[in-house]
């Protein structure tokens, strides 16, 4: 029997490549890899169903599981995983010094209320900081370049959130950079940052401890993406979800080898210089198995934003991770 031919959107990551490059192949399929940025697949997913199989935002996943008939299953493979103190900004003019100066202020947020870092950092900021979600203003839109409303994306934020899209006359990195907003939740790091403006600056200057001492104290490296693969595929070929998720573990397992081969090569492949020290402290902190797969090993950060997002007001009810995936993969 020929394999199955399937379509797999996803972009470039270290992660990923062998599944890319062939050099990984899912048992039974022949995958036609498209490298897309997760932006273009998320709307060509969400809208027009356009592919097999995607990585998909936590955060568009769920909002499939309210439809009375939810289009897609899951897999517990995470594309993207990012720590997201790192993911705020701040207008350096308007007198914010601490976490709690956010509060009362107006808060920018890449493309929509509830995008995977913003709800992530949210949360924290609520968590561990004590600003609560409701203190402040929402003002949603492009950071780039300007972004409409998405029209696939149904959910809509509660009542007691103040949230406001830009238009399209202008972006969040313009308006932050001119003061127009406070603060900037963004898994896009802003131009205006990037290009040394003296107006921006992040929220944790020296966010890698502060990241570090958050996984010290929570064991938490946060998920924002998984794996979506189109229901009417996994409903007449159910074999593919365990195909799947074994080639993309190891996809995975590949770039682990890479980098500890390269540790006994000084990462000479790399042209970053001390790539080394940060990968051992890295390792030290976070395991061997730091960009684990599956179930069990990620329950709680799963559990930790599923809480974030019905806290937020963007899930009609309390998910629990078993609730994402397909029951064939529940025991990973």
């Amino acid at each position: 029997m020929a394999d199955l031919e399937l379509t797999l959107a996803c972009w470039s990551y270290d992660r990923t490549r062998a599944l890319m490059d062939g050099s990984v192949k899912p048992d039974g399929v022949a995958l036609k890899y498209e490298n897309l940025f997760p932006a273009a697949t998320f709307q060509r997913m969400m809208g027009k169903h356009e592919f097999d199989a995607s990585e998909l935002g936590l955060t568009f996943y769920l909002d499939t599981l309210h439809y009375d008939d939810p289009p897609f299953v899951a897999i517990p493979v995470y594309p993207i995983r990012l720590f997201s103190h790192s993911a705020i900004y701040i207008n350096t003019k308007c007198g914010i010094e601490r976490p709690q100066d956010l509060v009362g202020r107006r808060i920018g947020e890449f493309f929509l209320y509830g995008h995977d870092a913003g709800t992530w950092a949210k949360g924290i900021l609520a968590d561990d900081y004590g600003v609560p979600i409701d203190s402040y203003s929402n003002y949603i839109g492009g950071v780039e370049r300007p972004t409409p409303p998405l029209e696939w994306y149904r959910q809509k934020p509660p009542p007691n959130i103040k949230v406001h899209h830009i238009g399209t006359g202008t972006t969040l990195d313009a308006m932050l950079d001119a003061g127009e907003i406070d603060a900037l939740l963004s898994a896009l790091v802003p131009h205006s940052l990037q290009a040394g403006s003296p107006n921006v600056r992040r929220l944790f200057p020296d966010f890698e401890a502060v990241e570090r001492d958050y996984y010290k104290r929570t064991g938490i490296f946060p998920i924002q993406h998984i794996v979506a693969i189109r229901k009417d595929v996994h409903r007449k070929h159910p074999w593919v979800a365990r195909s799947l998720f074994d080639a993309s573990t190891k996809a995975r397992d590949k770039a682990y080898e890479m980098y500890r081969y390269q540790a006994g090569n000084m990462h000479r492949m790399f042209m970053i210089p001390w790539i080394t020290q940060h990968c051992l402290e890295m390792q030290e902190l976070l395991g061997d198995d730091w960009f684990a797969y599956g179930l069990k090993k990620n329950y709680k950060p799963l559990d930790t934003f599923l809480r974030y997002h019905y806290e937020q007001g963007l899930s009609k009810r309390r998910f629990k991770p078993e609730d994402l995936f397909v029951p064939e993969l529940l025991d990973t």
